[in-house]
């Protein structure tokens, strides 16, 4: 049902628990297949692609370039993009499920997409006025942080023309999909305070 895209380059050790958080969606029949767009050619990340059961892909340096090689390699219909730190809350495949059911149901394939809602790791206030500042920036612009996960058919990747080159690569996208389009799931992606 969904392709996972993640770049990879310096996270070896943070992408396991990723990894760990997309076994209920592949339990569930969600997750159709994991891509691992590597730029740093780790050794350490081919061996969890293949430990996982996830596909390898020996990505340009890029980080644009990773998302656009990952969305070509991936099979499925709907592509999720995933930073190889965010971890997918429980919940999130139903979630997802039903997003691409109503979507698919309505012929909105070409006209939606979607993101997490953003929680940050850690304990005390700190953690909890980031997120609230990144829920009213969402609510303001219409745009949620890149790496808040980014959830969409090909068919409206392709006619945004997808991934642009450069670091900012998700942040261009998302300003394309534009804030009517882009809805905002109930699941969360937690991701470091850092």
């Amino acid at each position: 049902m969904i392709s996972v895209v993640i770049p990879t380059g310096e996270t070896a050790r943070r992408l396991i628990p990723t990894l760990a958080s997309l076994v209920p969606g592949a339990a569930a029949g969600v997750v159709r297949e994991v891509l691992l767009v590597d730029s740093a050619g780790s050794a350490d990340v081919a061996e969890i692609a293949d430990a996982a059961g996830c596909e390898y892909v020996a990505g340009a340096a890029d980080h644009g370039a990773r998302l656009r090689q990952g969305a070509a390699a991936a099979r499925a219909s709907w592509l999720l993009f995933l930073e190889p730190t965010g971890l997918l809350q429980e919940g999130w495949a139903r979630e997802v499920r039903s997003f691409t059911d109503q979507v698919e149901r309505t012929g909105e394939t070409d006209r939606r997409a979607a993101t997490f809602r953003l929680a940050l790791d850690g304990f005390g206030v700190s953690p909890r006025i980031r997120e609230s500042v990144g829920m009213l920036r969402h609510a303001i612009t219409g745009r949620p942080r890149p790496d808040q996960g980014l959830l969409l058919h090909r068919r409206l990747y392709e006619a945004l023309g997808g991934h642009t080159p450069g670091a900012h690569a998700t942040s261009r996208l998302m300003a394309r999909i534009g804030r009517r389009r882009l809805v905002l799931l109930r699941s969360q992606i937690l991701l470091p305070e850092d």
